[in-house]
C-alpha cells in the first residue's frame, strides 16, 4: 500500500499522524462517557468535547451554542429536514436546489417531495455552470452547494442568500460545505446562513462526526429525542436543555470529536495543493483524447476520456497503483446537465507530491493514446 499515489482528497482525506495518535491516547487513557457522569474522569471528557466544540466553532466564526456534532454532513441534511418540516409543521413548502447538488444535499428533499408535502424548484445555472445570482427563485427553503464535487468552482454564497432574502426574507437558507470547507475560509456570519454543514473526513478527521451550525438554535424544534438532551421531567411536562445539547441525543462520536482539532490545525497549516493542480492542469489539458469540465484554478481537476468509459478509465489508474474518483460523484444532476455518464476526478491533498503529479500525467498520457 505504500506504493499507491492517493489523489482522492475530494472523497475523503488520509489522516495526520497527530490525530492518529491524539485518538489512540484517548482511548488507551482517558476514555469515558461524555455528559453522563460526575467523576473526574467523566468531567475531563466533557471538557475535552466542549474544546473540541469551540474550535469548531472558531473554524467557521461561529459560538459554540451554534455547532450540533452529527455523523456527517448527510446525516446533517436529513435532520435538517425533519428539523424544519418539525418546527414549521406545514405542507407544500417549496424548495429551491441546483444541478450542482450533492445527492446528500438534495435526496432529503426530494423524498419529501414523493410524499407531497413540498415542492422542490430547480435554481438555474448560467453559461459557466454557477448559480445564477440574477434568478433566484422565491422560496421557503433554499439548498446552496458552496463547491461542486465534480466542478470544484466556489460559488457566491453570501450573494445567492442575499438575493433569495431580497424574494422572502424568511426563506431558511442550508449550506453544503462539505467541498468548500477544505478550500476556503468560512464565515457563518458573513454568509448570513441558517444552516451550513460539512464531514470531519473531509478535513483529515475520522468518519462518523461531523459539524452542523444553526444560527438560530432555540427557534427550532428537534428531530430525535433519547439520553442527554432533557434537563428535567415534571409530571407530564418535558423540559429540554438549550443548544446544542438538546440536538444531540444519545452517545456522540467522542473519540472523533476529540481528535477533531488536531485535523483543523492539520488542514490550517496546509498551504494548498494549488501548484500541483496547475500542473496536472497545463500538462492534460494538452491532450485531445479528454475533455476536462474544470478550470485551472480550481482545487480538482474533472475530465472524461474520450476512448473508453470512466469506471475503466478509473481501474485502469488503479492498476498503476494511483487512487482517483470515477463515476457519477454522488452528483447525478450536474453530469445529467453535462449530458454524461460520469467523470474521472483527481484531488491533492497536503500528502502529495510533485512525483505523484508527474506520475499520475505520464500514466494518463499513455491510457488516452
Amino acid at each position: 500500500m505504500k506504493k499507491i499515489v492517493y489523489m482522492d482528497a475530494s472523497a475523503s482525506w488520509l489522516k495526520p499522524l497527530s490525530l492518529v495518535e491524539t485518538e489512540a491516547e484517548f482511548l488507551r487513557k482517558f476514555y469515558a462517557n461524555a455528559g453522563r457522569g460526575v467523576c473526574a474522569r467523566a468531567g475531563h471528557v466533557d471538557e475535552l468535547i466542549a474544546n473540541s466544540r469551540k474550535i469548531a466553532a472558531a473554524f467557521i466564526g461561529a459560538k459554540p451554542q451554534n455547532i450540533v456534532w452529527t455523523s456527517g454532513t448527510t446525516d446533517a441534511f436529513n435532520r435538517i429536514v425533519n428539523i424544519i418540516k418539525n418546527t414549521l409543521n406545514k405542507k407544500n413548502l417549496i424548495v429551491a436546489v441546483s444541478d450542482l447538488d450533492h445527492h446528500s444535499a438534495r435526496l432529503p428533499w426530494e423524498m419529501f417531495a414523493k410524499k407531497r408535502q413540498c415542492k422542490i424548484v430547480v435554481m438555474p445555472l448560467d453559461k459557466n455552470l454557477n448559480i445564477d445570482t440574477k434568478k433566484i427563485p422565491n422560496a421557503d427553503v433554499m439548498v446552496i452547494t458552496a463547491m461542486s464535487n465534480v466542478l470544484g468552482i466556489k460559488q457566491d454564497v453570501k450573494s445567492i442568500i442575499a438575493n433569495a432574502r431580497k424574494q422572502n426574507k424568511n426563506v431558511i437558507t442550508i449550506v453544503d460545505a462539505a467541498q468548500s470547507v477544505v478550500h476556503s475560509k468560512l464565515d457563518v456570519k458573513k454568509l448570513d446562513c441558517d444552516f451550513l454543514c460539512f464531514s470531519g473526513h473531509k478535513i483529515g478527521a475520522d468518519t462518523g462526526v461531523g459539524v452542523m451550525y444553526i444560527k438560530n438554535p432555540e427557534t427550532w424544534s428537534v428531530d430525535k429525542f433519547g439520553g442527554g438532551m432533557v434537563n428535567r421531567i415534571i409530571g407530564e411536562k418535558i423540559v429540554l436543555n438549550k443548544s446544542p445539547e438538546k440536538f444531540e441525543a444519545g452517545t456522540l462520536p467522542i473519540t472523533q470529536i476529540v481528535a477533531l482539532p488536531k485535523a483543523i490545525e492539520y488542514l490550517s497549516s496546509w498551504g494548498g495543493g494549488q501548484d500541483l493542480i496547475h500542473f496536472m492542469y497545463d500538462e492534460l489539458s494538452k491532450l485531445k483524447n479528454i475533455k476536462i469540465l474544470t478550470v485551472r484554478d480550481s482545487c480538482m481537476i474533472s475530465f472524461v476520456p474520450k476512448n473508453m468509459h470512466v469506471l475503466d478509465f478509473g481501474a485502469l489508474l488503479g492498476a498503476h497503483d494511483i487512487c482517483v474518483r470515477a463515476g457519477n460523484m454522488c452528483a447525478s444532476w450536474i453530469h445529467k446537465k453535462l449530458n454524461i455518464d460520469g467523470s474521472v476526478r483527481i484531488s491533492v491533498g497536503p500528502w502529495n507530491t510533485k512525483k505523484d503529479a508527474v506520475y499520475i500525467v505520464n500514466v494518463i498520457k499513455k491510457l488516452v493514446k
